[in-house]
């Protein structure tokens, strides 16, 4: 039972990063006014209502990028990781059904795209970098926080202010990833270049994971 909550809070959690985030770039047009920093601030927000409200019950990972950081830190099971991205997966595509069906009922999208990622003017490599870099950054921070005691009060703000400024400087470039499954949600119901483009934010941000783990054990972590 304890496993299905863990799973179900995960679905949960990714539907609201989904739906909060992208729905903010969608309705409220990332390039216009404000906006730019609505949308980075929902992301940020939605990470910080997720934290203190699944994080006591699965670590509020929500992301499949930091769930491998948690597994390869030997902080999460294999078994674990796998149901981890599956429930991550589904909650991001029921968050992309849910903004599609608003569209669909009439609701503007004013990224013409489901709020989805793509390698825009920088290409496949720029693409590649961003992601990478930017997940790197992201998945150190927690890595970072979450294992210092002191930190743990404050860690969501931490990790959610670190997302936010992630997505300040992503957004004009990729739209900012830094997780496969929100790249996967939107992406279903877009179609077209955002769905042949996904695989970038798939694979990108999973090699940023890595790096941030490999940084972290090497200038980071301390052996007790």
């Amino acid at each position: 039972m304890n496993d299905v909550k863990k799973y179900s809070a995960e679905a949960l959690g990714t539907f609201v990063l989904t739906f909060m985030g992208c729905g903010a770039a969608m309705f409220l047009g990332a390039g216009v006014g404000g906006g730019h920093l609505a949308v980075a601030l929902a992301f940020g927000l939605s990470i910080v209502a997720m934290a203190y409200a699944i994080g006591s019950v699965s670590g509020c990972h929500i992301n499949p990028a930091v769930s491998l950081g948690a597994l390869l830190d030997g902080r999460l099971s294999v078994k674990d990781f796998i149901f981890y991205v599956v429930s991550q997966v589904i909650g991001a595509i029921a968050g992309g059904a849910l903004l599609f069906g608003l569209v669909e009922m009439g609701a503007p999208d004013y990224t013409g795209a489901m709020a989805t990622n793509g390698v825009g003017n920088i290409g496949i490599g720029g693409a590649f970098i961003v992601e990478i870099v930017l997940t790197a950054i992201f998945i150190l921070v927690i890595l970072a926080v979450t294992a210092n005691e002191k930190m743990g009060a404050v860690a969501g703000v931490v990790i959610a202010l670190t997302l936010t400024f992630v997505h300040i400087v992503g957004i004009p470039l990729t739209g900012t990833s830094v997780n496969p499954a929100r790249s996967i949600g939107p992406a279903i119901f877009a179609g077209g270049d955002a769905l042949r483009e996904v695989w970038v934010f798939i694979a990108a941000p999973l090699i940023g994971a890595v790096l941030a783990v490999v940084l972290y054990k090497c200038l980071i972590k301390t052996k007790k």
